[in-house]
């Protein structure tokens, strides 16, 4: 079920009503109902892999803790069984067919007559979300972060919490599970922050993504018949779009949560304000970065290793990333980007340092974090190219066209659609320029009840009369 949909406008109020009117004690089977229903309403079939997800790792979490007086083979047994079962699930429906078109390519070009068959089966929705939160599970548990969950019910629930099952944030269980079991009364006032974040969110989504997405599509789609300008333009509407995108629906999911009283993790923090690669990555898809630090960076060494292997940590866990986007080389390419980019800012480190004692910087810091962050900003958008490119090739070319001088007299610079676009686009640089110096949901909150509530109409009317009402999916769904 997709939250810009009619559907999920009569199936949010329902299921919230349910939630508070039922006796605590049956809330979990409430929402663990709706939860699965949520999913079903995309593909019902395809519950089965959730239910099998659910069912591996909690048979794996209740053999894995070592509070439990498993010996150490059996714990590893069924953590291989978790790990086996979660990332075999991937490997099938996610990354077969890329690996499997990828080796027929090698057999053929060595002439060997045997091409391995391709499997005809969709991408299950949600599947890179849910099985690296159940991952996160059992490998908590294995190291004695948390006690197993004995309550099947309930972790079945923390696996398929429909406000952020299908895109995140990927929660731990550390952090949500714990909130299954707490009695919540209906709060109004957490109720209203919670509708202001999704209605902040429904605007990210509805106005800003799916309007700026128009112009992406134009000139992706059309690698070679645009030059020059067009190409930049398209490519930094794409930039805010995916941002507006995704962040719109972490909102959205944070936003429902709260409504019924549970706490989701912040996901973005302004990250085209970032002041280098690194403070990018802390600040774009938190739940998923942090992921990957905490289950793959550190136990690789992270950098306490000697320097080559620190390297090799450090673009293994970007490529890697980039492999959990997409079954797609432009994908490995992005992430392998943003490794180099890692890696060349260590490299340059001193270089660096001299350049801004050379040119006074330091005694601007002002300065000279603007321009850090004009810097990072556009070495994203670079990356961004080989992200949004169907293909290797055409990400060249669109690269390539970029650096040519045309001002593109066929794009549409004058329509509706286009200024409204570069007014949004401002809208979101002039939040967040504003958050780096208020919490504007305090400053708001300060305002007189008729200004404030006028305010909030307004958002709301401009999504219904400026808002694509055209049922595009949300970005990250095809992840």
């Amino acid at each position: 079920m997709l939250f810009n949909s009619l559907e999920f406008v009569i199936f949010f109020p329902v299921v919230v009503a349910g939630y508070f009117l039922l006796p605590f004690r049956f809330r979990w089977a409430w929402l663990l109902l709706a939860s699965y229903a949520f999913y079903m309403v995309w593909n019902v079939p395809y519950v089965l892999l959730l239910l099998a997800s659910t069912a591996v790792d909690y048979l794996a979490g209740l053999n894995v803790a070592p509070s439990q007086g498993r010996g150490a083979l059996r714990r590893k047994l069924f953590l291989l069984l978790s790990l086996a079962a979660n990332l075999g699930i991937l490997g099938v429906f996610k990354y077969f067919n890329f690996f499997s078109a990828n080796l027929n390519r090698l057999l053929e070009t060595a002439g060997v007559d045997y091409v391995i068959p391709h499997l005809d089966v969709l991408l299950p929705l949600g599947i890179s979300f849910y099985t690296f939160q159940t991952l996160s599970y059992t490998l908590d548990v294995y190291r004695g972060k948390m006690a197993p969950q004995k309550h099947l019910g309930v972790f079945a629930l923390y696996v398929a919490f429909f406000p952020q099952l299908v895109a995140g944030p990927i929660e731990r269980a550390t952090h949500l599970l714990p909130q299954f079991f707490k009695n919540h009364e209906f709060d109004y006032e957490r109720a209203c922050d919670g509708f202001k974040l999704m209605l902040w969110g429904f605007f990210q989504k509805i106005v800003i993504a799916d309007r700026l997405a128009h112009f992406v599509n134009l000139v992706y789609g059309d690698p070679q018949g645009w030059r020059g300008l067009p190409v930049y333009v398209a490519t930094n509407f794409f930039a805010f779009q995916i941002y507006c995108d995704f962040a719109g629906y972490s909102d959205i999911a944070i936003g429902a949560a709260k409504v019924m009283g549970f706490d989701i993790m912040e996901n973005f923090r302004r990250p085209y304000f970032a002041s280098s690669i690194a403070d990018f990555w802390r600040r774009w898809h938190i739940s998923l970065s942090t992921w990957f630090r905490d289950y793959l960076y550190i136990p690789l060494g992270g950098n306490r290793v000697p320097v080559r292997r620190w390297y090799f940590n450090l673009l293994v866990v970007f490529v890697v990333s980039g492999l959990w986007h997409g079954a797609n080389w432009t994908f490995v390419a992005w992430g392998a980007l943003h490794g180099l980019y890692m890696l060349g800012a260590i490299w340059t480190e001193d270089l660096r340092g001299r350049m801004k004692r050379r040119l006074w910087l330091d005694g601007h810091p002002g300065l000279r974090r603007f321009l850090q962050a004009v810097v990072t900003y556009h070495l994203v958008l670079l990356s961004w190219v080989c992200f949004r490119a169907r293909t290797l090739s055409e990400a060249g070319i669109l690269l390539r066209n970029m650096l040519t001088f045309d001002i593109g007299t066929r794009f549409p610079y004058k329509s509706f659609d286009f200024v409204v676009s570069l007014g949004c686009v401002g809208l979101i640089l002039l939040v967040h320029g504003l958050q780096t110096r208020w919490r504007l949901r305090d400053v708001i909150a300060g305002w007189p009840k008729p200004l404030r509530w006028s305010f909030y109409y307004c958002v709301f009317w401009m999504i219904i009369f400026l808002g694509k009402f055209e049922g595009i999916e949300f970005i990250y769904f095809q992840f």
